[in-house]
């Protein structure tokens, strides 16, 4: 792909004008919005307004004026990106905290089933909270296994197949449809890591017949650096299903200040404390932006950027490890480098920001709303000037920061 062919594609790019609603910094090409999502133009003015009228005013009154609802309401937005239904979808506490509330959860309903399944390699966050929740599960384990060995290491004993959408490392998809089906056969429930993929990669949640799900707002959905996470209950568990963190936000009656404990219906009895306004306030503001973004196109134009990265990668000698089939990969392309964080931190100084990922992978997000064609074209020839002088093997490349 030459500059001007590239300058023509973003000019019949029916997504083009997002670009101007994101605050991109000049002369940087951004492409690790899989890892945190750029600022969109819209966050400033609702995190004031927030600050300003609904705190700095309102206060206290602003409980009873939308903030109450908000993880509701916005979890009912989120919903849409999602494939679920608007009553199936709440914004609560971080990824992780998500986790395990759902882990431990489908861990007490069957008293016979006490396996965890998941794969070995999985984003560790996963694997490091299924461990802490099967500790707090009398008889529970965690069986992780290699991703060719999971189908058979389903069984009687699975209560849980614990499963992210897309690879962190390499952008590997599962099939959804097809391992919800796996689990649902084995008689297990299925949960389902969608932080590499809600907001870029199309997902039915509903339509695959998945029971659960979790996912955070900071990746493609660009709410910001810890933004609010979300969980998703089909409807068929809600009253099934408790959340072991039972706090007042998830009770039947928070302010009726009752002693024990009785859980809300539906999704409200997955909250637990009192809602980070501040955080909900830009994650509204960048879900009320995908919101306007058609997905297919979204997902086509992700294709298009794939192929287009592929190609560069192929034409200078790195080892695409990313599936070459749409179907089977998520919004980001990988390569395999034995220099990849020397690599990584020359790029950057050069104003092309990817990021590494331990051992030996050179990561890169495509995210459609924001990076065209010509964004591709020059961080090619960066990255091939990069290789072809040796500049990554600049000693200064090679110390490591704490965030990699």
């Amino acid at each position: 792909m030459t500059l001007d062919e590239a300058r023509a594609l973003d000019a019949a790019d029916p997504l083009r004008s997002f670009r101007d609603r994101f605050a991109l910094p000049e002369g940087v090409i951004y492409l690790d919005g899989n890892s945190l999502g750029p600022l969109p133009r819209a966050t400033a003015p609702a995190l004031g307004d927030m600050i300003e009228r609904q705190w700095g005013e309102r206060l206290i009154r602003s409980w009873n004026e939308g903030w109450i609802e908000a993880p509701r309401r916005i979890g009912g937005k989120i919903a849409t990106l999602i494939g679920a239904g608007a009553d199936e979808v709440i914004v609560a506490d971080s990824t992780s905290a998500n986790l395990f509330k759902l882990i431990v959860a489908a861990l007490r309903l069957d008293p016979k089933r006490k396996t965890v399944v998941s794969e070995l390699g999985n984003f560790p966050t996963d694997l490091h909270i299924a461990e802490g929740a099967v500790g707090c599960v009398p008889g529970a384990v965690l069986k992780a296994v290699p991703r060719a060995e999971i189908g058979a290491a389903l069984g009687d004993d699975t209560a849980l197949l614990l499963l992210t959408h897309v690879h962190y490392k390499t952008a590997e998809r599962f099939d959804m449809a097809a391992w919800s089906e796996k689990a649902h056969v084995a008689g297990a429930l299925v949960l389902w890591d969608l932080s590499h993929s809600a907001g870029a990669v199309p997902i039915d949640l509903n339509g695959s017949n998945a029971d659960l799900a979790v996912g955070c707002g900071y990746k493609y959905l660009n709410g910001g650096p810890g933004a609010p996470a979300f969980l998703h209950v089909h409807t068929k568990w809600q009253d099934r299903l408790a959340s072991p963190l039972s706090g007042w936000m998830g009770h039947a009656a928070p302010f009726a200040f009752e002693d024990g404990y009785r859980p809300a219906t539906g999704m409200t009895r997955w909250l637990a404390g009192t809602p980070p306004m501040l955080g909900l306030a830009g994650l509204e503001a960048s879900v009320d932006l995908s919101l306007e973004a058609d997905l297919g196109q979204l997902w086509a134009k992700s294709v298009r950027l794939f192929d287009a990265f592929a190609a560069i990668g192929k034409a200078i000698g790195l080892d695409c490890v990313s599936p070459a089939d749409p179907a089977r990969r998520g919004s980001h392309i990988s390569f395999r480098h034995p220099q990849a964080y020397a690599l990584c931190q020359a790029l950057i100084s050069r104003g092309v920001i990817g990021d590494f990922r331990d051992p030996d992978i050179l990561r890169f997000g495509l995210t459609p709303l924001y990076l065209g064609f010509e964004d591709v074209v020059r961080a090619r020839a960066i990255l091939r000037d990069v290789l072809a002088t040796g500049a990554y093997l600049d000693p200064e490349f090679s110390k490591r920061n704490a965030v990699t």
